[in-house]
């Protein structure tokens, strides 16, 4: 999750719902539990670690949404098997999502755009929903900007935000 900034502004904005967050950075985790803290949130949980390892945990169909924002683009070829878009793991992705929920995907990395969309438009488990060019060039309703998204841009790469429906 970053900078915790777009799941602490959902958790705000959605307080009946619980939300998961997961990251690796011990500094992530703490600016988080400020973050919790600061706005006195009781709907934010978090996991020390990769999101992979909580996938098998989790029971099937507990989730409406699945926010991947901004994952590690590992930029060179030989490591893009390290990229959290993988057939494994949205396989397991859908496992969780309940049918009709989506799973939310940004990046600025060109290269991890193409990617994904290639692996999740040959999984039978999603569908993408755009309709026009807009329905990814532009961020989706309650969008919070991330510090990722505000260096992407700066750094004059573009990002895209898709969102894929689980199929029933």
């Amino acid at each position: 999750f970053g900078g915790a900034e777009h799941m602490i502004a959902q958790a705000l904005a959605h307080p009946a719902s619980g939300f998961i967050g997961a990251d690796g950075f011990l500094n992530a985790i703490g600016k988080a539990l400020v973050a919790i803290d600061d706005n006195d949130l009781t709907n934010v949980r978090l996991q020390h670690g990769d999101a992979s390892e909580l996938l098998d945990w989790l029971p099937d169909a507990a989730f409406t949404r699945i926010d991947l924002l901004y994952p590690d683009p590992w930029p060179k070829r030989r490591n893009w098997k390290r990229r959290f878009i993988q057939n494994d793991n949205l396989a397991r992705l859908a496992r969780i999502l309940k049918p009709g929920g989506e799973l939310r995907f940004a990046t600025d990395i060109d290269s991890y755009k193409s990617y994904a969309l290639l692996r999740v438009q040959r999984s039978n488990d999603f569908a993408w929903t755009a309709e026009t060019a807009d329905d990814w060039r532009k961020p989706w309703g309650g969008w919070t900007r991330t510090r990722y998204e505000t260096k992407a841009i700066r750094e004059g790469r573009t990002p895209a935000y898709f969102i894929f429906r689980k199929e029933t």
